[in-house]
Formats: C-alpha cells, structure tokens, sequence
C-alpha cells in the first residue's frame, strides 16, 4: 500500500517490453530453405503454378466465362497470363 503523503517514489504500474525476433526468424528462415533442400526449383514451382491456373480457367462454359470475367474485371482475380 502505498500513502500518497510519504516521500518514497512511486512505481509506474505499466511496463514497456520489446522482442526482437530477428534471431527468430532467421533460425525459420534457415529452417525453412534446408527442409525444401537443395532440388528445390523456383521458376519451376511458379511455372507450374501457371499451369494449374490456365487449367483452372479453361474449358468454362459461357456462364462461367462471364463470372470470370466479371471477376476479373472487379480486380478479385488476375487477368490471364498475370496468376
């Protein structure tokens, strides 16, 4: 308890903590380009992503091109040739 009317100073009740979690993610980081090893092949992960999405989108039936479409131009999807 402490008397407002005694000299001894008074303890801020709120504390200021910081964490720096630059260690932290570089021991992630490290960890993480270790578990895709050494095999692993951007340009072709992001090539066949492209695939995947041409294929995703094609052969839609004149509905579903319009709903595409529609999206597309709401800026929901990218257009073709940009995913």
């Amino acid at each position: 308890m402490n008397d407002r009317n005694t000299s001894e100073p008074r303890i801020s009740e709120h504390r200021t903590f910081e964490f720096d979690l630059t260690a932290h993610e570089t021991q992630r980081r490290t960890e993480v380009l270790a578990a895709l090893g050494d095999t692993w092949d951007p340009i072709a992960v992001m090539e066949g992503e492209a695939d995947a999405y041409r294929l995703l989108y094609s052969g839609l039936d004149a509905e579903q091109q319009a709903t595409y479409d529609a999206l597309v131009a709401a800026g929901v999807l990218p257009a073709s040739g940009q995913g």
